[in-house]
């Protein structure tokens, strides 16, 4: 099951992805992350998905990453009499905390924290963003505003408070028991929604202490003014494109995902772009123009990873979407502007033996015209130093821990294989020219550039560069 491709597809798992074969349909057609979206479903449907996923992997002998992407804080205005009212430009409304029935006046909102945040002036989004509000006075649990675009507000709709940074944990009390349930699971990655600062990522790392990693959804401007602190922190970043766009002008959603693109390669932390990439095949067999530009664009950016959401989870030509997506990628990345897109935006790598080693083992490989780099890695450390470096030739990731096998799913250009750890640098060799055979990357007389750190374990210790020829 080796993708002919470097960047990675992550599909959503819903009601028209749920069975055995859907499932199975989708991972033939291309997706290496399985992301179960805990906004929407019970747990036992979920853990459902997941045994099934797992039992993929044994079917097909391929590691896959399953994430759990977390609800966050959804802020939500009450119930309304008759269930909706109409809303008129430059009349008064008022928003209370603790009102229960809504009119066309005034609507509940049961959120002191964001009565806390606001200043006059201050503009509220509902109903993602089709209503403006802006704030004219407010005290501890009311607000008076002034409608600035008016229409329908009906029941439990969203707010949005896109200049302010609330007071509020990322994490809520459903969020801790969907988490504490997807980490008994064994889910590879947890997706933090509604990030707005590091402190956010240190809670949430705290509570999953190592179980699982951290894909920090950036969804809120107040974030991208801590941006490379809240990259720093993360083990990976998601452009969440959908609650941005809401937030911040439609024009300045591609400048921002090239902003937080770049600070992620910087890094060398994976980065996946979400939300809306083919949104036109949740009911019709192929893509708009646009959308399969928007795909290849996050491509030609250095994205990780591309990910469906409805197009998987409901739609109606789920395979079809993944199978699109891959095609876009894989005629991507065959184009020569992409090559010197690449090797144009390559920096130096940073002062350490570990980045040292890793930057010449990708000049080496595109010397010798290896048949790929293969990396030994505990952790995946030495991995994702490979991936950063963005070489030509296939990167091949063995690692003795199921945990790095799966995570390592996400990464750009890794095709990971789970195996028994090494004691000796002979027997090191000797598995890297018997897995890149195995797994079709290699032919005998083809040369492999292998890294690894030695005390075998050490993590963050790559320090060995071996040039061998399979036999």
């Amino acid at each position: 099951m080796r993708r002919n491709r470097d960047a990675k597809i992550v599909a959503t798992l819903g009601p028209a992805s749920s069975t055995e074969a859907q499932i199975s349909e989708l991972f033939e057609a291309g997706v290496d992350v399985f992301r179960m979206n805990f906004s929407h479903g019970e747990h036992e449907g979920h853990r459902e998905r997941y045994n099934i996923v797992r039992g993929l992997e044994q079917k097909y002998g391929r590691a896959v990453a399953i994430l759990l992407d977390l609800q966050g804080p959804k802020l939500r205005v009450g119930d309304f009499e008759g269930g909706s009212v109409e809303l008129k430009s430059g009349q008064k409304f008022r928003l209370e905390a603790k009102l229960q029935v809504g009119n066309t006046e005034v609507a509940c909102l049961p959120h002191p924290e964001v009565f806390d945040a606001l200043e006059p002036g201050t503009d509220l989004l509902l109903d993602d963003g089709r209503l403006r509000l802006k704030v004219l006075e407010h005290g501890n649990d009311w607000a008076e505003t002034e409608v600035v675009i008016g229409g329908e507000l009906s029941n439990h709709k969203g707010l949005n408070v896109p200049s302010v940074i609330l007071d509020v944990s990322p994490l809520t009390p459903k969020d801790i028991e969907d988490m504490r349930f997807g980490l008994d699971l064994g889910v590879d990655f947890v997706g933090l929604s509604f990030v707005q600062r590091p402190e956010d990522i240190a809670e949430a790392k705290k509570m999953i202490a190592g179980r699982a990693h951290v894909i920090s959804k950036l969804e809120k401007p107040q974030a991208l003014h801590r941006l490379d602190e809240i990259v720093d922190l993360s083990d990976a970043i998601m452009v969440a494109r959908g609650d941005l766009g809401v937030e911040v002008p439609p024009e300045d959603v591609p400048l921002l995902q090239k902003r937080i693109l770049r600070a992620c390669r910087r890094a060398g932390k994976p980065v996946i772009v979400a939300t809306q990439m083919l949104d036109s095949m949740i009911h019709a067999p192929t893509p708009t123009r646009a959308e399969a530009s928007d795909v290849a664009t996050a491509i030609y950016d250095g994205a990780d990873a591309v990910m469906l959401s409805a197009e998987t989870a409901v739609g109606d030509y789920a395979r079809e979407s993944v199978a699109m997506m891959d095609r876009i990628i894989m005629r991507v990345e065959k184009d020569s502007v992409y090559r010197e897109m690449r090797e144009n935006e390559r920096r130096a790598p940073e002062a350490t033996a570990a980045d040292a080693i890793t930057a010449a083992a990708r000049q080496v490989a595109d010397t010798i015209s290896a048949a790929a780099v293969v990396t030994f890695s505990t952790t995946g450390s030495t991995t994702i130093r490979a991936a950063r470096e963005r070489p030509v030739v296939p990167i091949l990731g063995l690692t003795p821990r199921v945990d790095t096998a799966r995570r390592s799913a996400l990464i750009w250009g890794v095709h990971s294989v789970q195996t028994q750890d090494c004691h000796t640098f002979r027997e090191m060799v000797t598995k890297a020219i018997h897995a890149a055979k195995t797994e079709g990357f290699a032919e005998p007389g083809d040369p492999i550039v292998i890294t690894a750190g030695v005390p075998f374990g050490t993590p963050g210790a790559t320090n060995i560069l071996r040039i061998a020829w399979v036999e």
